[in-house]
């Protein structure tokens, strides 16, 4: 038979780059995208429909008519958000909006669910170790909103898999490259530097990678990996200074201050309510703070051996993203 992925998220930063992927295979692509949000990839495979993984009712019509198909499903909708306290839309979407998924699958006999978690799911209990894959997941072990809400729904997928849900779970690090428009706030940290807003940068770093190998990994977990697994899907740790000294090198940029760790700490309260003040998002948080300073040495060995997964080195990342992100602003000078 032939197959078919059905992609939620589909106008997000990684399902943006998954529809981007499949869009020239011998397969269907079902995307699901909200109502009001616009379709920015069309090809003769993919089709559009509207949903909301909150409502299962409007699932429906994207599982309708799939007996012929191997049905693959990747489901990477989901709220990411740097802030300290889960929201409830972040816990409707991330938590709710997975068990509906869940439940859809169950009943629709899919070959396999590949479920999107991430790194931030799996507890950092010291700073020096290797992070590698677990099997039991609990908000109370993550500090965090988003981090919470992923390891809930992780936890829900794991729980089904024990009652026979052919699933999978991957786990992305830092998701950052081409195909988003700053809703991404490592994106914005790359265009904010661009555009010359970004004033000084932090001590301190991260596991960056490229959104395209993500998407990558997902197809390989759907296709090869095994039910049952989780596959960590990262790259290296990466200091921000050094992505700010290759984008320096890239666009021939302007050298900028890095601040301590504990001067961006003591300036946090005010950044927060600065940006309140004038409606946007800060790029800084104490969350995302703490999250530079914390153990990032995940390690993506079984998801090589396995699926043959092989990220590339974020230099390229970087001249990628920022062709990408000036393309976006030639097309709309032309609109």
């Amino acid at each position: 038979m032939k197959n078919m992925f059905i992609i939620t998220g589909s106008t997000g930063h990684l399902g943006s780059a998954l529809i981007n992927k499949l869009s020239n295979k011998n397969c269907d692509v079902r995307a699901l995208k909200l109502p009001n949000e616009e379709i920015k990839f069309k090809a003769k495979n993919i089709t559009y429909f509207d949903g909301d993984v909150t409502q299962i009712q409007t699932l429906y019509p994207l599982f309708s008519n799939t007996q012929d198909y191997d049905v693959y499903v990747i489901h990477c909708a989901g709220i990411v958000d740097i802030n300290d306290e889960v929201s409830p839309i972040m816990y409707d979407v991330n938590v709710k909006g997975t068990s509906n998924i869940i439940n859809i699958c169950k009943e629709n006999n899919v070959k396999k669910l590949v479920y999107v978690s991430s790194v931030h799911a799996i507890p950092e209990y010291d700073k020096i170790s290797v992070i590698k894959e677990i099997s039991d997941f609990s908000p109370d072990n993550v500090c965090g909103g988003y981090a919470k809400t992923k390891a809930e729904a992780t936890n829900l997928v794991m729980n089904e898999i024990k009652n026979g849900l052919n699933a999978v779970i991957v786990h992305p690090s830092g998701i950052i490259g081409p195909f988003d428009k700053s809703n991404n706030h490592l994106v914005q940290l790359i265009n904010d530097y661009i555009n010359g807003k970004l004033l000084a940068c932090v001590k301190g770093g991260y596991d960056f990678v490229d959104v395209r190998d993500v998407a990558q990994g997902c197809i390989l977990a759907a296709l090869k990996g095994n039910i049952g697994n989780c596959y960590i899907l990262s790259n290296r740790h990466y200091e921000i200074k050094d992505i700010i000294n290759m984008l320096k090198k890239i666009i021939n940029g302007k050298r900028i201050t890095t601040l301590p760790m504990f001067v961006a700490k003591m300036f946090e309260p005010l950044i927060k309510t600065y940006c309140k003040i004038k409606k946007q998002r800060p790029l800084y948080t104490k969350y995302s703070l703490s999250v530079l300073q914390s153990n990032s040495k995940f390690s993506h060995d079984k998801a090589t051996s396995e699926l043959g997964y092989k990220p590339r080195d974020l230099f390229e990342t970087l001249k990628d993203t920022v062709k990408w992100q000036k393309l976006q602003v030639k097309k709309a000078t032309n609109c």
